[in-house]
């Protein structure tokens, strides 16, 4: 177990509400803060908050679903609306605002694949899921990566970037938790960030993750040399 509060694998239920939102990652064992104002979407909160687990599901839209929004889905688009795989997240952090905003943190429990959905009443989705596959998501992942390795590109794609970094404390991140806030934070694309997501353990992850700040890193590179 990640934690005293999270559920066991025989406790997951077999429908959770969605919220597909676009480059927005959420991984096991992860931290993702999320700020809700839409009308459907409060509802699902407070729904959720209701619920033994108070577990909700992340989800990225398919890029037509992106760009038209999911209002525009037909019973016909129900099972490609979506990728496949998904991940729950359980609302360990809640604080209402003065103009009627919830500030929530969803803390990363395990993965799903998504089966279909149905909107209901309220105007937000409930997703039926199967959790098979991914009970080892619920426990620390300890494979080993190549931490050197890492940093080193790290330091290049940041440098590239123009982003700054506490490196005292990225140094002293456990491999996990810096690989899950790497890949959820850095400003990857859709498909990139969905790789992530489907890397089976933290070894491919860290391996994908290299890769993709690499190429990153190329791209900007070429982008700022100069032409002639």
């Amino acid at each position: 177990m990640r934690g005293p509060f999270e559920p066991r694998f025989s406790e997951l239920p077999a429908h959770i509400p969605i919220f597909p939102l676009a480059g927005a990652l959420l991984l096991p064992g992860g931290r993702l803060p999320l700020n809700i104002f839409e009308p459907r979407y409060l509802a699902m909160v407070r729904d959720a908050m209701a619920s033994p687990l108070r577990l909700i599901g992340m989800i990225q839209p398919h890029d037509q679903l992106s760009n038209e929004g999911e209002d525009t889905l037909s019973e016909s688009q129900d099972q490609n609306a979506f990728y496949q795989i998904g991940c729950a997240g359980r609302i360990s952090t809640f604080d209402e605002s003065d103009d009627g905003r919830i500030l929530i943190t969803l803390s990363g429990c395990a993965r799903f694949t998504y089966q279909r959905h149905r909107r209901l009443e309220e105007g937000y989705l409930m997703a039926d899921i199967d959790w098979q596959g991914f009970a080892s998501d619920l426990k620390p992942d300890t494979h080993k990566i190549d931490r050197v390795h890492l940093l080193d590109v790290l330091r290049h794609y940041f440098d590239v970037m123009g982003f700054k970094a506490d490196w005292d404390h990225i140094e002293n991140c456990e491999d996990e938790r810096l690989i899950s806030t790497l890949s959820m934070i850095c400003p990857f694309g859709i498909a990139e960030k969905q790789a992530l997501l489907e890397a089976p353990e933290l070894e491919q992850r860290s391996q994908l993750l290299i890769a993709i700040m690499e190429m990153a890193s190329h791209g900007e590179s070429d982008d700022a040399a100069p032409r002639h």
